[in-house]
C-alpha cells in the first residue's frame, strides 16, 4: 500500500519502547466500504482455490471474480494486473499464468505482461455486475523478495491477479516498480483456499482455519473481507502467537536462522504498535495480523493487508503495521502519489516511538526545482537515490511541521478524522490538503504547501 521500508531502515534495529496512549477515542470506523462512483470496477469479490507442489513454490488452481460497475459510464472491459510477471521474462517465462478465461474475452498481455485486457460480452451499465473466472498458475522465483523464494521459504505477495482501477484519469496501468509500489486497488473481499503439504506453515491475509486434506496435506481456508490485496507465505516456519492489550491477535512466523528471542521481541512490538496505531487512527479492523520474519530480505519490510514481511527491526515493523491504515484502509494510488502512504506511515512510526521531528525540516536540501514531495514513482524511478530521502524523510518532516503549524490537538484530530472519513476509500493529495485547511481554520496554509513542495 507501499510500500516498504527501504535500505535505510534495514540497519536501524530499534529497541522496543513503551507506547504512550493518545488521549482521545477515535470514532468507530465504517463496517463496509461505500460504493465509489468515481472509481470502478468496485465491490469485487475474489474466490480462489490453489494447490501447491511439495515445496510451496508452485501453485495451480482457479480464481474467479465478481464485480460491479460503480461509475455512471458504461464498462466495456476490465483489466487484470498480474504484477508478479515483472519477476519473469515477457512474453515467455511468466511466473503468473492465466488460461481458460470464462465470462469474457482475454486480450494480449501488455505493460511487460503485467496487464491483461478482458473484454466483457456487453457494456456493463452503472450498478450492473459481472463475473469472470480463469485457471491460475503461480511459480515463485528464487530470491528473498516480496515475491520470491529463500531456500525452503516462499513469500507470495501480489501473486493473485486483481482488477485494475478506472477513475477520472482513465485506466491505471502503470508499470511495476521495484523501487517502491505501483499498486492501486479498491476494497474487495477475498475467499482463498490453499491446499499444501502439512509440513509447510501458510500464514496469509485474513483469518485462516486449517483442516485435513489428502494424506500428508492440509487445507488452509483464509477469509479476508474489506482488503485491497491478498498475500501468503509457505515454508517450515516456527510460529508464536500473542494477543495485544487491545485484543488483536498477532502471529509471528520466523525462519530457522532467526532466534526465538528476536521473534518474541517482534511479537511485542507488533502488539504495541497495533494498539498505538489503532488509538490514533481507528480500531484495526482485521482481527489478527501475521508477521513473517526473514533477515535475508533486501528491504526492511513490506506490508499487505493483515500480513507483513519483515527483517528483525522494530522500526521497520512499526512502519509496516502503520501501512495497515495508510494504503491498506485509507487507500491511494501508490504509483502516482507515494507520499500519501509512505510519509504518513513514517510519521505514524515517529509518533509510536515518541519522535517529534524537531528541526528536521532544517536539513532539507532539494536536488532540483522539479523534485517534489508529491512526485510520482515515474520520477523516483528516474531518481532512485532520492526516493527514500525525500518521500520518507522529507515527507514525514513535512507532517511534523504541519503538526507544529496546527498545534498538537488539531493535528491529532485531523489525522484521526481524515482516516475515518476515508476508511476503506481512496485518499488524494487534494483531499488531505482540503482537510488540513479546514483544521487550520483562519490560518492560511498556502505558503506551507509551497515551502514543502506539496502539489495537488
Amino acid at each position: 500500500m507501499s510500500i516498504r521500508v527501504r535500505t535505510a531502515f534495514t540497519a536501524a534495529i530499534a529497541t522496543v519502547i513503551a507506547v504512550a496512549v493518545v488521549a482521545f477515542a477515535p470514532a468507530t470506523p465504517a463496517a463496509h466500504a461505500a460504493a465509489d462512483t468515481t472509481r470502478t470496477p468496485g465491490l469485487a469479490r475474489y474466490t480462489v482455490a490453489l494447490t501447491s507442489d511439495s515445496t510451496g513454490a508452485a501453485w495451480t488452481g482457479h480464481e474467479s471474480a465478481t464485480f460491479t460497475n460503480t461509475s455512471p459510464a458504461a464498462l466495456s472491459e476490465v483489466y487484470l494486473r498480474l504484477w508478479d510477471n515483472y519477476h519473469g521474462t515477457c512474453p515467455s517465462g511468466a511466473p503468473i499464468t492465466i488460461s481458460n478465461l470464462t465470462g469474457a474475452t482475454a486480450g494480449t498481455l501488455t505493460v511487460g505482461c503485467t496487464a491483461l485486457k478482458v473484454t466483457l460480452p456487453a457494456p456493463l451499465a452503472q450498478n450492473a455486475s459481472a463475473a469472470i473466472g480463469f485457471d491460475l498458475g503461480v511459480t515463485v522465483p528464487i530470491g528473498a523478495d516480496r515475491f520470491g523464494r529463500d531456500g525452503a521459504y516462499n513469500f507470495i505477495g501480489n501473486a493473485l491477479p486483481v482488477l485494475a482501477v478506472r477513475d477520472g484519469a482513465g485506466w491505471h496501468l502503470d508499470p511495476y516498480t521495484n523501487n517502491g509500489e505501483s499498486f492501486y486497488s479498491l476494497i474487495s473481499d477475498f475467499d482463498v483456499t490453499l491446499d499444501h503439504p502439512t509440513a509447510l506453515a501458510v500464514p496469509a491475509t485474513g483469518t485462516s482455519t486449517d483442516s485435513p486434506g489428502a494424506s500428508g496435506r492440509t487445507v488452509t481456508h483464509a477469509v479476508a473481507p474489506q482488503v485491497r490485496d491478498f498475500a501468503w507465505a509457505a515454508g517450515p516456519f516456527t510460529k508464536i502467537t500473542g494477543v495485544s492489550a487491545g485484543g488483536y491477535r498477532v502471529n509471528v512466523y520466523r525462519t530457522s536462522a532467526i532466534s526465538s528471542s528476536s521473534a518474541q521481541s517482534m511479537l511485542t512490538t507488533a502488539q504495541n504498535a497495533l494498539d498505538a496505531h489503532s488509538s490514533r487512527f481507528g480500531a484495526y479492523p482485521y482481527g489478527e495480523a501475521d508477521i513473517v520474519l526473514d533477515n535475508n530480505f533486501w528491504f526492511g519490510g513490506m506490508e499487505y493487508p493483515g500480513f507483513v514481511l519483515d527483517v528483525v527491526s522494530s522500526n521497520a515493523l512499526a512502519h509496516e503495521l502503520a501501512h495497515q491504515w495508510f494504503y491498506g484502509i485509507v487507500g491511494d494510488d501508490e504509483y502516482t502519489t507515494p507520499w500519501l502512504d509512505e510519509a504518513f506511515t513514517d510519521y505514524a512510526t515517529d509518533l509510536y516511538f515518541g519522535r517529534t521531528g524537531t528541526n528536521c525540516w532544517n536539513s532539507v536540501t532539494w536536488q532540483s526545482a522539479s523534485e517534489r514531495l508529491t512526485s510520482s514513482m515515474a520520477y523516483w524511478d528516474a531518481h532512485s537515490s532520492r526516493y527514500s530521502t525525500v518521500v520518507y524523510g522529507y515527507g514525514k518532516c513535512a507532517l511534523h511541521d504541519l503538526r507544529r503549524t496546527l498545534g498538537d490537538t488539531k493535528m491529532t484530530n485531523l489525522m484521526s478524522s481524515y482516516a475515518q472519513s476515508h476508511w476503506y476509500g481512496v485518499s488524494t493529495v487534494a483531499d488531505f490538503k482540503a482537510a488540513a485547511r479546514q483544521a487550520a481554520g483562519p490560518t492560511s496554509l498556502a505558503s506551507f504547501w509551497t515551502t514543502h513542495r506539496i502539489d495537488g
